[in-house]
């Protein structure tokens, strides 16, 4: 493995276009980083002192060859519209749009050449944030309109990563944003995620097919595995029932309290040694919880490969396939040119 800093190994690389990369480092007064690239918009790292000794929470990579590789979206913005579409199709006012497929028949995250694999611009950066800028053009992988998006990283002396996200756009199109960051609070201490506990603030939860396509109406989480209303180890019930086996674990939107976005938590992880809490806040309906299930082979940070299940991934966005599925009780995914698509997270880390 190349030596150096992360913010060094990265910058030594080329990016598809062969320029080099930019790497931004955000600090604290507490000695928390967050480590940021253009490429991706991607949240590279996050490290925390925990019991005096630092700590890294996040999966990644050493080198921009291998965020390339990887098939994870590590850290990723991910969009024109993250997660997936059923056979690439969408209608926007009884007009129907085709999108590049590129998952078992489906659109997944925007497309092959989605945000995750575009050069965003650095507009702004100080020691405690960044602000990245992103113009996709009309037609850009299918999608109708010229959407311009504003997104800004904020490291505060709270210990939370704040993400929020601003989008306009010259016509009717679809967005739904979010980061695909995957978490490990033991700084790779734990053989998977599976030991972590943890809560979701959702009453509800969606089945899906084999493709991660939802199908049926949301059913409720009362009385199955996918209750995590009180903290429970992600292992508790694993691949335990239909649905889990079918998507290899969890990898299923779950549409939260609606006081979630008034402010209530709508997710926590607890780190296996129970030293660190990781709470989520976001304005976005539901959530999506993935455990890692094909991060096997994907190359890491420290050199070799992850195993499945290293860390998981708590993903705020719109429910799946949201484009053809206006009856769900969320927002309208369509955003017009009149309006102005805006949307926040934050993870809140706090020592135990």
């Amino acid at each position: 493995m190349t030596q150096g800093s992360l913010k060094e190994r990265i910058e030594a690389g080329l990016a598809k276009d062969g320029h080099p990369v930019k790497v931004v480092e955000l600090k604290n007064s507490h000695g928390m980083t967050a480590t940021f690239m253009d490429v991706g918009a991607t949240w590279l790292s996050t490290t925390m002192p925990v019991k005096g000794q630092s700590r890294e929470l996040l999966l990644g990579v050493g080198s921009i060859d291998e965020y390339y590789d990887h098939g994870g979206c590590l850290g990723s913005t991910v969009g024109r519209y993250a997660n997936r579409i059923k056979h690439g199709k969408l209608v926007i006012d009884g007009e129907t749009y085709s999108l590049p497929t590129n998952a078992a028949g489906n659109t997944l995250h925007g497309g092959s050449d989605g945000f995750h694999r575009r050069r965003w611009t650095i507009e702004k950066q100080t020691d405690d944030k960044v602000q990245f800028s992103l113009v996709s053009k009309d037609g850009d992988q299918g999608f109708p309109g010229e959407v311009a998006v504003l997104l800004t990283y904020e490291l505060t002396e709270l210990n939370q990563v704040q993400i929020h996200f601003r989008a306009v756009t010259t016509q009717p199109t679809v967005v739904n944003l979010t980061n695909h960051a995957y978490f490990d609070l033991s700084g790779g201490q734990a053989d998977d995620c599976l030991t972590h506990q943890m809560m979701v603030n959702a009453p509800q939860f969606l089945p899906s097919d084999d493709t991660g396509i939802p199908f049926g109406e949301l059913l409720d989480v009362e009385g199955t595995s996918f209750d995590f209303r009180a903290l429970k180890p992600i292992g508790h019930s694993f691949k335990s029932d239909e649905h889990q086996v079918r998507a290899n674990g969890y990898d299923h939107s779950f549409l939260l309290d609606r006081e979630c976005m008034s402010g209530e938590v709508a997710a926590e992880l607890i780190s296996p040694q129970g030293d660190l809490s990781m709470k989520v806040f976001t304005t976005k309906p539901a959530i999506q919880v993935y455990t890692g299930n094909f991060l096997a082979g994907n190359p890491k940070r420290e050199g070799g490969e992850y195993s499945s299940y290293a860390g998981v991934a708590l993903e705020t966005q719109y429910m799946p396939d949201s484009p053809n599925h206006p009856e769900w009780p969320q927002p309208d995914v369509v955003l017009r040119d009149e309006e102005e698509y805006m949307q926040s997270t934050i993870y809140q880390f706090d020592e135990i």
